[in-house]
């Protein structure tokens, strides 16, 4: 049987993807529940917020032989880019970089901070054809409430949408030697509005994330 592990920040996004099925595991540290489904064994893990926690649970949680890491939620628009659930293409620590007397200068997260800076991005596994438009995230450890620094981001860094984990999953991913792929749903605008709209948005948007993660996970499942 494949193994999938699915991360989720919160329990409202978690608890979004295939509602009521299969077992919560007793014992764990954080919220974990599993779902076998058409030949995959689908780990649930409610990580919390931030990179750190993120990055904990695929080191915790990832199986050597797992099929695929990925995580499903919700984040903010930072740029121009239809649509409101995402397949996101490109992941981007925001934070992870060099302060200079000049200005920050962003680096790949994991690379020397110093240098000449190559392409900050980790990139996801190949979309298989959900028909979601493709989006890059940039992920850091703030929640944004900030249009001058939401624009700074997207124009600094191409990216569309903003969140506290996706680029740390990728990296954990990466360095297990595991493909991993993100579907997110928007909730807010990285503004002064930001912490009301997500309040009253996120289980909606964890719910249109988690239908598509549904799709991507038990119809498209990679074949045996």
């Amino acid at each position: 049987m494949k193994q999938v592990l699915l991360l989720a920040a919160l329990p409202e996004e978690a608890d979004a993807f295939l509602p009521g099925q299969g077992r919560v595991i007793e014992g764990e540290p954080v919220q974990v529940r599993v779902v076998e489904t058409g030949g995959v064994r689908i780990t649930i893990v409610t990580c919390g917020l931030g990179k750190v926690n993120a990055a904990l649970a695929v080191g915790r949680y990832a199986d050597a032989e797992a099929a695929l890491v990925a995580m499903t939620g919700t984040c903010g628009r930072i740029g121009p880019i239809s649509g409101d659930c995402f397949w996101i293409e490109r992941a981007i620590q925001h934070d992870y970089g060099a302060q200079q007397s000049s200005g920050f200068t962003h680096y790949r997260a994991g690379d020397w901070p110093m240098g000449a800076a190559r392409d900050h991005a980790f990139t996801a596994m190949s979309d298989p054809g959900l028909g979601l438009p493709h989006a890059s995230i940039a992920s850091g450890d703030l929640f944004l409430e900030c249009t001058d620094t939401a624009e700074a981001l997207a124009e600094r860094l191409g990216t569309h949408l903003v969140d506290m984990e996706v680029a740390a999953v990728a990296q954990a991913a990466e360095v297990l030697g595991l493909p991993w792929a993100a579907i997110k749903a928007e909730t807010d605008g990285a503004d002064g509005d930001s912490a009301g709209d997500f309040s009253a948005n996120l289980k909606r948007a964890a719910r249109k994330a988690a239908e598509a993660m549904e799709q991507l996970l038990v119809k498209s499942a990679p074949s045996a």
